[in-house]
């Protein structure tokens, strides 16, 4: 099993940025690969990246490459997600997600593939 914590949310103006971090505790091969979703109230929960840790290969959402960037330090079993030029539709609960096992899903950002999740961190931006 994997425990996740995220950290580093916060409340930004339109245009500010902010660094999420994620530690992942437990077994490390529960952690294979690991990503970033967020959830705005009364939507469904969406992928906006993700990391394969042994190779460093990352993906993105269509709509959130070059605005963000997601890194991993193995040292430190933490994943970090850089948010830039944030918008008010960024507004979200940032949930950090890990997989066991890397596959074609978690390329695509699909929820189902990661195992566990951790509690959520808030980024709220306001115009």
């Amino acid at each position: 099993q994997a425990q996740l914590v995220e950290s580093g949310g916060g409340s930004v103006q339109a245009g500010g940025s902010l660094r999420l971090s994620c530690v992942a505790s437990g077994n490390p091969y529960s952690s294979n690969s690991m990503g970033w979703f967020r959830q705005a109230p009364g939507k469904e929960r969406e992928g906006v990246a993700a990391i394969y840790r042994p190779g460093g290969s990352t993906y993105y959402a269509a709509s959130e490459k070059g605005r963000c960037t997601i890194s991993h330090d193995n040292d430190k079993n933490t994943v970090n997600l850089e948010l830039n030029s944030l918008k008010p539709h960024d507004t979200a609960m940032y949930y950090c997600g890990a997989a066991c096992r890397f596959s074609q899903a978690v390329t695509d950002l699909g929820e189902r593939a990661f195992d566990y999740w951790g509690q959520g961190t808030q980024v709220t931006v306001s115009s």
